[in-house]
């Protein structure tokens, strides 16, 4: 058999925001398919109608894009496989579920649920527990146990119906899977699953089968909530007699909790004040409003670093990876069977450093937006110059107007800490004293008016703390901001003069 070419796909449902564990599985699909010069493909999987919630999809598309993560085919981008979109591709899955039936792999079960549900209350009084499998599937209502004749009859009639899998009674079902080595499995501990619904569309279990064979997948990377339904999918891929084309399986960590104790929820996120979506999300029922890493100040190359930590790492001690350095990196071998622990310090350490490493002419047109919400005018030349100021103490791009808003707005009231702490019964003789120092002189540097207020304190026979300290609240309205004199040469001669004198009349201790 020739080597298939690599390809891979991202396969959501739409039902809900993508957690961010999702984005972590579609990124080491993309990291694998570019790494092996193969296909990234996004598939959507809504074959579970009761589950869909509408803007679900267009979410999914504008998070995975906000990461910098490009399909080859898809929902979005079409390809020679479409539709992409399970619900439109019914007729296809019902063709695959009539071969089971003709093979006698697969049966018609016309169980109602209220049935079901009083087998299940049987079984649970005797304290056993309940499965549609082979030891149960002869004592019920299907196509194993009722004529040609009725199943005809019933299936003439209307009567709902489902198509389930008929597991082999005693078989030990192996798995080879990229991760985590060969996985061993007992028939008898699955359970005869649902393939089809009454309400005519696939479950997943087929329906993902189906895809992956049609779609030419080579691999199924995905988390690992879904090994347990690897056996039941190698059943599927030997009874459909499409078994040389089944794709291999990597089955990656789960994101764990920052204690580590269980999966990562959104729950989590929200005691813990870190986001578990991509992106913002507000849900179309309850208007309730999710946080997003865009919106709460994460840069995308950042959020990309930490999630591809979360579960691999390179084997060196080197931590920032642009893109291409992952795809280069990246291999399935180095990707842990133990779960990741999330690291909210670490997530925020990544961004520190995206930050900082962007320049300030790339950070003036993410904060250009801000300035027209905030109705603010100013040129590009003196924001970027305020950038390289605070930007090294920015973590998040959230944090720019806390850290800049005084360059733009002069303050009109004070911090009581700060004024408490900083500002004498003295200050406003020496402040009123060392603006007019500052008004007078021809040129206005920063080395200049630090030079001119050297000066002054020794003239004073005062210590450069006891001015400096008064001087930036009246510039700041607080004792926070970058390097005093760079500052105030930034700010000009004037506006430095007119703050002072603000200050002296309306600081109150």
């Amino acid at each position: 058999m020739s080597e298939k070419k690599v390809r891979v796909r991202f396969a959501p449902s739409p039902t809900g925001p993508l957690h961010i564990g999702g984005v972590r599985t579609a990124l080491y699909n993309y990291l694998f398919a570019k790494k092996h010069g193969g296909d990234f493909i996004l598939r959507i999987e809504d074959t579970d109608q009761t589950r869909f919630v509408p803007g679900a999809e267009e979410y999914i598309v504008e998070a995975l894009a906000w990461v910098g993560l490009k399909f080859d085919e898809g929902v979005h981008v079409g390809g020679p496989h479409a539709p992409y979109r399970q619900s439109e591709r019914r007729i296809v899955y019902r063709q695959f579920a009539d071969r089971l039936i003709e093979n006698n792999h697969a049966y018609f079960a016309f169980d109602t649920p209220e049935e079901l549900e009083n087998i299940k209350k049987q079984h649970e009084a005797n304290k056993q527990p309940f499965q549609y499998g082979p030891a149960t599937r002869m004592q019920m209502k299907n196509s194993l146990t009722l004529s040609k004749d009725e199943v005809a009859q019933k299936i003439a009639a209307g009567e709902p119906y489902v198509i389930r899998i008929k597991i082999p009674e005693n078989e030990e079902i192996i798995v080879h899977d990229l991760i985590r080595g060969i996985v061993k499995v007992q028939s008898a501990l699955l359970d005869d699953k649902v393939l089809f619904k009454s309400d005519g569309l696939p479950t997943y279990h087929l329906a993902n089968v189906v895809d992956d064979f049609l779609m030419q997948i080579s691999h199924v990377i995905r988390g690992e909530e879904w090994l347990p339904s690897a056996p039941l999918h190698v059943l599927l891929y030997r009874y459909l007699g499409i078994e040389n084309d089944m794709p291999q399986f990597a089955h990656l960590p789960l994101l764990l909790k920052p204690d580590g104790n269980g999966k990562l929820s959104k729950r989590d996120g929200d005691r813990l004040g870190f986001p578990v979506f991509p992106l913002q999300w507000e849900d179309p029922s309850s208007k309730e409003i999710s946080s997003g890493y865009r919106e709460s100040g994460y840069i995308s190359e950042a959020v990309v670093n930490l999630l591809a930590f979360l579960g691999w790492n390179p084997g060196t001690e080197q931590e920032l990876f642009s893109m291409e350095e992952l795809i280069q990196s990246f291999s399935l071998e180095r990707v842990s069977k133990a779960g990741a622990k999330f690291d909210l310090e670490k997530a925020k350490w990544f961004n520190h450093q995206y930050l900082s490493k962007k320049s300030n002419a790339e950070l003036l047109e993410i904060f250009k937006p801000m300035f027209i919400i905030k109705g603010i005018c100013s040129t590009d030349d003196y924001i970027e110059c305020v950038i390289g100021l605070v930007k090294e103490r920015m973590i998040f791009i959230t944090d720019f107007w806390e850290k800049s808003s005084f360059f733009f707005i002069a303050p009109e009231s004070f911090d009581e800490k700060s004024v408490k702490d900083k500002w004498k019964d003295n200050s406003p003789a020496l402040l009123t004293e060392l603006a007019a120092v500052f008004a007078s002189m021809p040129e206005f540097t920063a080395e200049k008016a630090h030079d001119a207020a050297n000066i002054f304190v020794q003239e004073k026979q005062i210590g450069m703390g006891q001015a400096m300290n008064a001087l930036r609240v009246a510039i700041v309205g607080a004792a926070t901001g970058p390097d005093m004199f760079t500052m105030l040469a930034l700010l000009g001669k004037e506006e430095t003069v007119r703050r002072i004198d603000f200050a002296v009349k309306n600081v109150k201790k």
